[in-house]
Order: C-alpha cells, then structure tokens, then sequence
C-alpha cells in the first residue's frame, strides 16, 4: 500500500473536553462554526456508530451539500467518520467545483484534555480513492488550513462565548 496524502489540524482550546466534543456533537453548537461564511442547516446529526450527518452549505443561490456516516464514537475523545459531498437527496456525488475531489474522506477527531485546555487533532485521508483523486486531495493539502482554519477561529469564539 501506498503512503496517502494526509491532511492534519490540531489546535488547542482553553476549554474543558467535553465542552469541545459536545461543540462537535450538537447540532444547535455544530452550525455555528462548521462551514464558515455560509449558512450551515444540519438536516440530521446521529452521533452513534452508523449514525449520519447530513449536512446543507448555503452559499447565496445555490447549497452545498454533505453527509457523514460515523464509524467509531468514543466520547468525549474520538469521532471517526467517513466524509462526502453529495446530492440534494445525500446520495454520494462528485465535488461540483473539484470533479476529482475524493468522494469519501476518512476524518479522524481526537479531543485531548492538556491542563484544562483541549488539544484537538484533526486528520484527513482519501478513503478508497482513485490515482486522480489522490492526487488532487495531495494538490490541496496546503490550501485547507484556510477553511478550516477560519471553522476553527469561530469554534474558538463559540467556546468563549460558552464560558463566559
């Protein structure tokens, strides 16, 4: 097997573990910060093994859409899931910007509590994924510090704003 192109985040909160998962595990907390400069519908969050996430992007005009399927949960201190981009109907579909975007992302979330503070590490990896799509996810792993790095800036403004 072959060495994927990976992409890692991690990022330190000043807040507690379980105050960090549940932003993860809450729909209400999880529109807040996941998709920014859009409006983010969480049609449904099933935070169990097998469970989906179907998320909405609105961006002006036109949507964006997302589901996850869980594989593992282990609260407060791992998600695993299994990303895509897809259809109206969250049938699985091509990135209608990026057409050989990964169609599944193996996402990995770990929560690691550090002297009061949460230590969270992200990490992306291609899932069964075509030579065409490897490439381009390998392509974009500089550029996605950007957008996540913006979702993370107002997940740390939601944590403030949680414990003032």
């Amino acid at each position: 097997m072959t060495d994927l192109p990976t992409y890692v985040l991690e990022r330190t909160f000043n807040a507690p573990r379980e105050l960090v998962w549940k932003t993860w595990t809450d729909p209400k907390l999880l529109a807040r910060w996941y998709g920014p400069g859009v409006e983010t519908v969480i049609h449904k969050l099933d935070v169990t093994p097998g469970g989906l996430w179907l998320n909405e992007m609105k961006m002006s005009e036109r949507s964006g859409y997302q589901r996850a399927e869980y594989t593992e949960v282990s609260p407060p201190e791992r998600l695993v899931m299994l990303m895509s981009n897809t259809d109206e109907n969250w049938n699985i579909a091509k990135n209608p910007m990026m057409p050989d975007w990964p169609r599944v992302l193996l996402t990995t979330v770990t929560f690691e509590e550090e002297d009061g503070a949460t230590r969270m590490r992200l990490i992306w990896v291609p899932h069964e994924a075509s030579a065409a799509e490897i490439a381009c996810f390998a392509e974009a792993v500089d550029g996605m510090g950007r957008g996540w790095g913006a979702g993370m800036d107002l997940l740390e403004q939601l944590l403030a704003e949680l414990q003032a």
